[in-house]
């Protein structure tokens, strides 16, 4: 009778050890889901400012049309890219053509000197920021599940429940530094 009482109880201890790795994986994971909402929200801010942008350089420069079609393009690259790796490397992209696109505003003071321009660049600056947090907030998230889902005791239960590793908000090898959107 003891040896049946010491087994239940370690059958049950071992049940709630399951448990609570199983809850701290579903946790985690939410954890990244909620990150990358975030960032979501930020890639939509960013993207819902370039129209108004472009608009106000057309009033300027319409001429550069390649310029802004590359703005325009990267931006619904960014928008319909589904996984952190596709929308990270869209983020580079519109990186680099709002660069391109400021350094045209270089060559029309008249721009430079518009208020409304003037706004959206220092709302996209801000942006900028807001995504980089964002950004911080989602890898670190992505870190915390990673660890729990691939180590001992998490990964044991893991791989059979299907919790696979997230994939991290990062810039490709070699990238830029962030969009400077500060014309002097």
């Amino acid at each position: 009778m003891g040896t049946g009482l010491g087994a239940a109880v370690a059958a049950a201890a071992i049940a709630a050890a399951g448990i609570v790795i199983y809850n701290r994986l579903v946790a985690a994971r939410l954890l990244v889901r909620e990150a990358w909402a975030a960032i979501e929200v930020q890639l939509q801010r960013r993207a819902s400012l370039i129209p108004n942008l472009v608009e106000v350089v057309k009033g300027y420069s319409g001429h550069e049309r390649e310029t802004l079609t590359r703005v325009t393009d990267a931006r619904r690259r960014l928008e319909t890219a589904s996984a952190p790796g596709a929308a990270a490397r869209a983020n580079e992209e519109l990186g680099s053509a709002l660069e391109r696109l400021f350094v045209l505003a270089e060559a029309y003071p008249n721009l430079k000197a518009d208020a409304q321009f003037g706004r959206l660049q220092g709302e996209l600056a801000e942006t900028e920021n807001l995504v980089a947090y964002a950004r911080n907030y989602y890898n670190g998230a992505v870190e915390q599940y990673n660890t729990r889902a691939q180590t001992v005791p998490g990964l044991l239960l893991a791989r059979p429940l299907g919790f696979r590793p997230a994939e991290f908000f990062a810039a490709e090898a070699g990238a830029r530094a962030p969009v400077s959107a500060a014309l002097d």
